[in-house]
């Protein structure tokens, strides 16, 4: 049976989940979680995403972003199977860590249904036992979420890609450490007055159609309006597929390409290298792989693209190369250094 196609527009909002094959754990440990976290950094570098929230548990977690592109199939794919190979690697393991296909849930990017997902996802590691706000414990005690790690941190203390300033405008506090503390004292509040098990779950409505919209299941969180042009939109994306015959993000990948192509133009013209001596130069060659990393960083081309447009030998040869000069910079040229340290990657 084919999978349901993903919807993607720029400027959606989702709620991503995934969970561990056979609800096994992903992270083992907390340097598991940090290499996520890393690696989900990298991914807003190459998207030009906006992670609203996020919680680590141990066998799954939730992500709420936003896509200024329409790229979310692509970036999902790269975060995963990154993950994966770095999770693998360090343990000494092989095949997949997650289960079935991660869920994405269509997301009205303002008012109730943004603040009460923003809620569910932080209070999280509550309805799971691992923080009890009744007994003197704070939200703030789970490192693993945006609440701790995030929200409740100084700009300069969290990560770019973090939509802080939405996250707290949103329940009306400002992005100081007034409103930073007002901000969880709220989320407190709803932990303790709730039931553990329904913390920071929205009351069900009678009338809505919860095959559809519910903050746990079906393939929208909005309301009835969003739900609509969220059809309509669908139908669109479908007709234009099957006339151009390509999967639904076949033209973000093409966006991908052409964003890939104009930097390796550019980053040419700065090193003043020829298509000529591309060809001529070796897999190693520090300009070559300057323009590389920086196309590695901020697009959602594969290393067999640059490998064959840069003429790198290899998507290993590239790999190792990038790799290299991330850990021990070369001395490049001046203006070729200031172009390479542009990176949108804020990992």
């Amino acid at each position: 049976m084919p999978r349901s196609t993903r919807l993607e527009f720029p400027g959606a909002f989702y709620h991503v989940m995934a969970r561990g094959n056979r609800r096994e754990a992903i992270f083992s440990d907390d340097v598991d979680r940090r290499f996520f976290l890393k690696t989900l950094g990298e991914a807003c570098g190459m998207t030009g995403w906006r992670v609203h929230a996020w919680v680590l548990m141990r066998n799954h977690y939730h992500l709420v972003i936003e896509t200024p592109e329409a790229n979310l199939v692509a970036g999902m794919q790269w975060l995963q199977n990154t993950y994966t190979r770095r999770y693998n690697v360090r343990h000494r393991l092989w095949g997949r860590i997650f289960g079935d296909r991660y869920k994405a849930v269509l997301v009205e990017g303002a008012g109730y249904y943004y603040e009460t997902l923003l809620d569910y996802v932080h209070l999280n590691p509550v309805r799971a036992r691992l923080v009890d706000v009744r007994r003197g414990k704070s939200v703030l005690d789970y490192s693993w979420s945006s609440a701790a790690a995030g929200h409740a941190l100084p700009l300069k203390q969290r990560p770019r890609w973090l939509a802080s300033r939405e996250a707290l405008a949103a329940f009306g506090c400002a992005d100081t450490a007034a409103g930073r503390r007002h901000w969880v004292g709220r989320l407190e509040e709803r932990a303790r007055s709730e039931a553990r098990e329904k913390c920071g779950v929205p009351e069900s409505d009678a009338g809505r159609d919860r095959r559809r919209s519910d903050l746990r299941r079906g393939w929208y969180w909005g309301s009835q309006e969003f739900a609509e042009r969220m059809l309509k939109l669908g139908e669109a994306v479908l007709k234009k597929a099957r006339r151009s015959r390509v999967g639904a993000s076949g033209e973000e990948r093409a966006h991908g390409e052409e964003q890939a192509r104009r930097l390796v133009a550019e980053g040419l013209a700065v090193a003043g290298l020829t298509e000529e001596d591309l060809q001529k130069s070796p897999g190693s060659e520090a300009r070559k792989v300057a323009i590389a990393r920086r196309v590695w960083e901020e697009t959602t081309v594969n290393l067999t693209w640059i490998a064959d447009r840069l003429h790198m030998l290899s998507r290993i040869n590239a790999s190792q190369q990038i790799r290299r000069q991330r850990e021990q910079p070369p001395a490049l040229p001046k203006a070729l250094q200031r172009w390479a340290s542009q990176s949108t990657n804020c990992a």
